[in-house]
């Protein structure tokens, strides 16, 4: 089991800028093609799992959490929406749907969609078959990672922290106080 699979990609809001790159690495991720120029020229354009919106004052990528008692699955009437505890992924079966749509308006976060063609819905796959999600490769400032990585520099921060406190022979809620280039 690949265990990635398993990590929640977390979002640092404060590096997102808004630049839409994940979006396009997700419509590229799950073209036919896999390419660029593929995805530009395909119809039905393939379709983003990720939605970039603006969230008070600045830009927030909304993707799917992968819940463990998620609503989309709880309402799917035919079992198409499941959540798997292997992979930790609320994984759809194309061919046990019936395009009822009760998982899009159940989604409290909206990013199950709709879909075109042969898929009645779209919803994050966590780009199946691929070491890391196509968003997370793509975003330039890292304001998507994988959870694992979010925690080692989450810890990494608070190390830093400290050892700057102890450095200067200060406190760190003074450190703090002080908008040191440590702080989170």
């Amino acid at each position: 089991m690949d265990e990635s699979l398993r990590e929640r990609v977390m979002v640092r809001l404060e590096r997102c800028v808004g630049c839409r790159s994940c979006e396009l690495a997700c419509r590229v991720a799950h073209s036919q093609s896999g390419t660029l120029w593929g995805a530009v020229m395909e119809e039905p354009k393939p379709r983003r799992r990720i939605f970039v919106e603006q969230a008070a004052e600045s830009p927030a990528p909304f993707l799917c959490r992968h819940c463990e008692d998620a609503p989309c699955v709880r309402c799917c009437p035919t079992g198409a929406l499941r959540f798997d505890e292997t992979s930790g992924l609320v994984a759809y079966a194309v061919d046990r749907c019936i395009g009822c749509h009760a998982c899009v308006m159940a989604c409290p976060f909206g990013v199950v969609q709709p879909g075109r063609g042969d898929l009645f819905v779209v919803k994050c796959d966590r780009c199946e078959g691929r070491d890391r999600p196509a968003c997370v490769e793509a975003c330039p400032t890292r304001a998507l990672v994988l959870e694992t990585a979010f925690l080692v520099d989450r810890r990494r921060r608070a190390v830093g922290r400290f050892v700057e406190a102890a450095r200067l022979d200060i406190s760190e809620a003074d450190l703090m106080a002080a908008g040191s280039a440590q702080s989170p």
